[in-house]
């Protein structure tokens, strides 16, 4: 059965004539009756009935003629879903994704990239954030969420927002600190953060702004599993403020009042990308969704 055949199908049942059916689709009569014939054949029962007048359904025919109807509008459907695909933006984006999915706005960004752009493949891939960043400068990601400074002069970034972070120890702690001096934490021992994660280079940075060289006593790349061994009393750690605050409100641990330490996050991307249609809208609607000004 032929698209083309239901077309001849309906336009007879609609005209009542071969003739005027035939003028329409720009046919011979003799073309229409053969199209008819093979469709009568095809679905094994005979669907007008002649007279000299012209043609009318049958009941059989007068019970396939909605389900005609229905594939002819798919049919058009599909046609007029094409033509708005046509020119549209196709491509892969491989995307490297760290923190937290609320942190980085991916829900509202990525939906706003499957409605406008349909054949556009996301692809999300999470991980650390000095692995986003090697993957991005290696090329084996499209772009990624960085928190920290770019030391590489090949991948180009936008600073996207602060986030701040704090200090937190197990509850009780802050009796350990004579007089609540800072450069006292380097008497504590510390929830020490894996090279892998930029949080390490943020910590480290801290110690230096304290003037301190404290002893650590674990590893950990994973902020809420950081936060856990504070809370059982394994050490001190650098934390996101908003989930400092929360697990402190929860009596978990304390957060230290008088430090707050400020970490970029960052889009990158590779620098010889820049004009790349796929990332160029990537950053569009991630400035939107930031509201940041264009790049």
């Amino acid at each position: 059965m032929e698209i083309y055949q239901l077309r001849t199908f309906v336009t007879v049942a609609q005209q009542g004539h071969l003739t005027q059916a035939a003028e329409l689709l720009h046919l011979s009569q003799p073309a229409v009756t053969a199209q008819i014939k093979a469709l009568e054949e095809e679905v094994g029962m005979q669907l007008f009935e002649r007279s000299a007048g012209g043609v009318s359904l049958t009941r059989s025919g007068q019970e396939l003629l909605p389900q005609a109807h229905s594939i002819l509008s798919a049919a058009r459907d599909i046609i007029n879903h094409a033509r708005q695909l046509k020119g549209q933006l196709s491509g892969k984006a491989r995307i490297g994704v760290t923190l937290t999915p609320d942190t980085l706005k991916i829900g509202p960004w990525v939906a706003g990239l499957v409605e406008r752009y349909p054949l556009l493949d996301i692809q999300l891939r999470h991980g650390v954030t000095v692995d986003v960043l090697n993957l991005v400068r290696k090329k084996e990601l499209d772009a990624g969420f960085y928190l920290g400074k770019n030391p590489y002069v090949n991948v180009a970034t936008i600073k996207l927002t602060e986030l701040p972070f704090r200090i937190v120890m197990p509850v009780g702690w802050e009796l350990r600190l004579q007089g609540g001096a800072p450069k006292e934490l380097g008497k504590l021992p510390w929830v020490g953060i894996s090279q892998f994660s930029s949080l390490s280079k943020i910590t480290a940075e801290l110690w230096r702004e304290l003037n301190i060289s404290p002893k650590k006593v674990a590893e950990c790349d994973h902020l809420d599993a950081i936060l856990e061994l504070v809370a059982s009393g394994v050490g001190v750690a650098l934390a996101r403020e908003e989930d400092a605050l929360a697990w402190q409100d929860a009596g978990r641990l304390t957060v230290l009042p008088d430090v707050r330490k400020l970490a970029e996050l960052q889009f990158v991307y590779p620098a010889d990308r820049v004009g790349d249609l796929v990332l160029e809208t990537l950053l569009r609607e991630l400035l939107q969704v930031w509201r940041l000004p264009s790049a």
